[in-house]
C-alpha cells in the first residue's frame, strides 16, 4: 500500500491563499500595519472589527481614517469564502454551507443549533488524503490544506449568522467548534493549531471561544496527537477509531497500516492523562462490517485496560451512506446491542444525533455533487 503523507505540500506553482488578518497573530498584525506606514494601533482596531464585530466592509470601518479604509480592507480582508449553496433542515436549526475558495476548491461547514449550545463543524482541508473508503470526503482525495484564515473565516461567518439571528431561534452565540468537516486536521497541524489559537484567544486577538468548546478530530496520526498533547491546551481530542482490531482497521482507516490500534489508543490515553480532558472515540457503525457484538466487547476491553478514571467515552455514529456506496448503517437492534455491551463493559457511550441526513449531511457529499 502506498504510504500516506502526514503533511501535504501543494504542488509546485500552486497559488497560495491571499494573506488575511486571521493568518497573523497580534504582533504580526501590528508589524504588517506598520509596513504600510500606519500606526501599529490600527491593528487592534482591525482586529476588533473582524473578531468582535464580524465585519470587514470598508464602509463600516468608521473608526479608521476614511482615506485608509479601502486600502486596509483590501490588504487584510481579502474574500476567502464564496457561498455556493446553503441547505437547511431540522426545522431550520441545521444549516450546511458549501464554500468555494479563491482557487475553486470546495469545502463545507455545518451549523447546528441545540437547546443548550450552537455547534459549528468546520473543514481544515479541501478533500482528504486519508482514503477511508466509507467516507465521502475520503473518496475525493486531497486537493490542498486550508490556510489558517480560511479555517477561521468559517467560524467568523457562523458567529455573525448567530449574532444576526439568521438561523431559526433568533439571535444567539456560537459556543462550540468541531474540526470534523472535510480533511484530517492533524495533517494540517500548524495551520489548524494557529486557527485554534485565533478561535480561542480573547478579543481583540481572537474570537474568545473557550478551548473546552473546541474539538479536534483525527483518524489516528500519532505524531500529531503527541504534538497536541505537548501544547497543554484544553481542547477535546476525538479519535475516529471505527473498529478495535487491526485486521479490519487496516482497510477501513488506511493510516492504521502505519499506526496500529494499540499505538493510537496509547497516544489518546496519553492526551487524556496530560490534559484531564476526556477523549471521544468516534465509531461509525457499518452494517455487517464493524457492528458485531464481539467487537463491542473488544473495544470496551481495549479502553478499560488503559485507565481507571473516566478518560474516554464512545460516540457511536449511525453511518450516513453516500449515493452509490456499498456501505450502509447498522440496523437499530444491532446498534442497541452494541451500546448495551459497551455500557456493560464499563464504557460511557452515546449515539450521535443524526443531523442533516436530508441535506447530504455526511461531510463531502455536497462538494461531490457540485463537482459532478
Amino acid at each position: 500500500m502506498t504510504a500516506l503523507p502526514l503533511v501535504f505540500s501543494p504542488p509546485k506553482g500552486a497559488k497560495k491563499p491571499p494573506r488575511h488578518l486571521a493568518d497573523l497573530d497580534i504582533d504580526g498584525r501590528r508589524a504588517a500595519v506598520a509596513d504600510l506606514g500606519l500606526p501599529a494601533f490600527r491593528a487592534n482596531q482591525l482586529s476588533k472589527h473582524y473578531f468582535e464585530r464580524f465585519t470587514r466592509d470598508p464602509a463600516e470601518l468608521t473608526d479608521l481614517p476614511a482615506g485608509d479604509r479601502q486600502r486596509l480592507a483590501d490588504e487584510f480582508f481579502p474574500k476567502l469564502l464564496t457561498d455556493v449553496r446553503d441547505q437547511t433542515c431540522d426545522a431550520g436549526l441545521t444549516r450546511k454551507t458549501l464554500w468555494r475558495l479563491f482557487d475553486g476548491a470546495l469545502v463545507e461547514s455545518v451549523l447546528m443549533r441545540y437547546p443548550d449550545r450552537t455547534t459549528l463543524c468546520i473543514s481544515s482541508q479541501a478533500g482528504c488524503g486519508m482514503a477511508c473508503p466509507f467516507c465521502a470526503t475520503g473518496q475525493q482525495g486531497l486537493t490542498r490544506n486550508l490556510s489558517t484564515a480560511e479555517i477561521v473565516d468559517q467560524v467568523v461567518v457562523a458567529a455573525r449568522v448567530m449574532r444576526d439571528g439568521e438561523i431559526e431561534g433568533g439571535p444567539g452565540r456560537l459556543s462550540n467548534i468541531v474540526f470534523m468537516g472535510m480533511g484530517e486536521p492533524l495533517a494540517n497541524y500548524n495551520r489548524v493549531l494557529a486557527a485554534v489559537r485565533r478561535i480561542t484567544e480573547p478579543g481583540p486577538g481572537g474570537l474568545g471561544i473557550s478551548q473546552r468548546g473546541v474539538t479536534v478530530s483525527t483518524v489516528g496520526l500519532v505524531p500529531g496527537i503527541e504534538r497536541l498533547t505537548a501544547e497543554k491546551m484544553q481542547v477535546r481530542l476525538a479519535l475516529s477509531l471505527h473498529t478495535p482490531d487491526d485486521e479490519l482497521r487496516d482497510t477501513l482507516v488506511p493510516i492504521n497500516n502505519r499506526f496500529k490500534v494499540d499505538e493510537v489508543l496509547d497516544a489518546a490515553w496519553g492526551y487524556a492523562k496530560s490534559t484531564g480532558r476526556r477523549v471521544s472515540i468516534e465509531y461509525a457503525l457499518i452494517r455487517d462490517v464493524n457492528d458485531q457484538p464481539w467487537r463491542a466487547d473488544l473495544l470496551a476491553k481495549q479502553l478499560r485496560r488503559r485507565g481507571d478514571f473516566p478518560w474516554v467515552h464512545v460516540n457511536l455514529i449511525p453511518l450516513n451512506p453516500t449515493p452509490g456506496s456499498k456501505w450502509d448503517a447498522s440496523p437499530k437492534p444491532v446498534e442497541r446491542e452494541f451500546v448495551r455491551r459497551l455500557i456493560a463493559g464499563g464504557i460511557t457511550t452515546t449515539v450521535r444525533d443524526t443531523r442533516g441526513r436530508e441535506i447530504d449531511g455526511a461531510c463531502g457529499q455536497l462538494a461531490a455533487l457540485e463537482d459532478k
